[in-house]
């Protein structure tokens, strides 16, 4: 017996000896990724900060690359049509995601739950191309139809559009993630906030959500990021014009519509080359400072139970 012992628990520490080392491997190899990702876009984007004006880049409005006589390298209608696909979608998903978030946590049945569930996460499935192509097809001619007196011709195809169909992406990454911040608040401040008198909706607004704060900021900015990095679904759906307005109903060309449509078609070893990759490393950057803050609110609002 005590052979057995020894032999079991050498094998437990050679699975948890596994295990860490593996661990570990994937981690530095997510590391390493993300640092390659990172200096591959420096490093293709050094000629750019040579051969463009860096001033006119981050404050011009206008982008016209193609222009013969004096090409244009302006990010600002690009950052300003990203920043309003990003806050439009967000505006339409957080109220959907939350509202979802606390009907399967806390109030649907078990039996709907089992099935709402799923496809919640189904949706989150299905390829960006799809939805964009629905976009395209079919949801902007409804739009178009039904206020087509107000509706600009040349703005068939908008910021909105793209904005709608982010949404439908952003709602199941936000609907997992805070569900399982909810589920993760122990029963026991549910048990206490009940048995002080509290109803169910005072117990849910007052008590599960602060709790469960860290989680649902955490995939609300995850979210706004995946919305942020989104090309497909842009591409098809805005209208693709480097136009700078805040109108979210006119057509626009966010960062990722833009890298995609041109990065297949510019000459290599060009300054308009070297600027696309310059375009990546600022969306690179937005992306990152989203985790960052993601990470800090967390960090920020995290409450520990003893």
């Amino acid at each position: 017996m005590a052979h057995k012992r020894r032999m079991t628990a050498k094998r437990r520490r050679f699975y948890d000896s596994s295990i860490f080392v593996i661990l570990s491997i994937v981690s530095v190899f997510a590391i390493l990724v993300l640092v390659a990702v990172a200096a591959f876009l420096l490093i293709n984007s050094i000629p750019a900060f040579t051969q463009v004006n860096q001033w006119g880049f981050f404050t011009g409005t206008v982008w016209d690359p193609t222009n013969p006589i004096e090409p244009l390298y302006g990010m600002v209608p690009l950052l300003v049509s990203t920043l309003i696909v990003t806050f439009v979608s967000a505006l339409i998903a957080i109220p959907i995601g939350l509202g979802a978030t606390i009907y399967l946590a806390e109030i649907a049945h078990p039996k709907i739950r089992k099935v709402m569930k799923p496809a919640v996460e189904v949706l989150a499935g299905i390829p960006s191309v799809v939805l964009g192509f629905f976009a395209l097809t079919v949801f902007a001619k409804f739009m178009w139809e039904a206020f087509a007196p107000a509706w600009r011709p040349s703005d068939y195809l908008n910021l909105f559009n793209g904005a709608v169909f982010l949404a439908i992406m952003m709602v199941p990454i936000m609907v997992s993630l805070s569900e399982d911040a909810v589920n993760s608040v122990p029963r026991s401040l549910k048990e206490a906030s009940m048995a002080l008198g509290m109803t169910r909706w005072e117990t849910v607004w007052k008590v599960i959500i602060p709790a469960a704060r860290p989680g649902i900021v955490a995939a609300v900015m995850l979210s706004i990021g995946r919305a942020v990095g989104e090309t497909m679904v842009v591409v098809m759906a805005t209208g693709s014009s480097p136009q700078l307005t805040f109108d979210p109903f006119s057509s626009g060309q966010p960062i990722t519509s833009t890298i995609a449509i041109e990065m297949g078609e510019v000459a290599a070893n060009t300054p308009h080359y070297y600027v696309l990759f310059e375009l990546g490393l600022v969306l690179f950057a937005i992306t990152f400072a989203l985790n960052y803050v993601a990470d800090w609110a967390m960090r920020r609002h995290t409450e520990r139970y003893q």
